[in-house]
């Protein structure tokens, strides 16, 4: 992933983050998003959408509902 820096009128910036803070998503998040809008519709060539590298697997750790019930009431 690349990061750069861009300069975005106040009122644009303002504008964009209440509208992320209304989606739950980061400023990046909606910068994104709407970099690939514009690309889709207005490039002849579409770019893969990004979305979120998988998940490392960090293996499993086997735990009954008993001890779920036990872990979730304690302190």
């Amino acid at each position: 992933m690349i990061k750069t820096q861009v300069q975005i009128p106040d009122d644009l910036f303002l504008s964009a983050k209440k509208t992320a803070a209304l989606k739950e998503w980061s400023f990046a998040e909606i910068t994104r998003r709407g970099l690939e809008y514009m690309v889709e519709t207005h490039s002849h060539y579409p770019q893969k959408k990004w979305t979120l590298p998988s998940p490392l697997d960090l293996g499993t750790r086997s735990v009954d509902a008993e001890e779920l019930k036990r872990i979730a009431q304690e302190d």
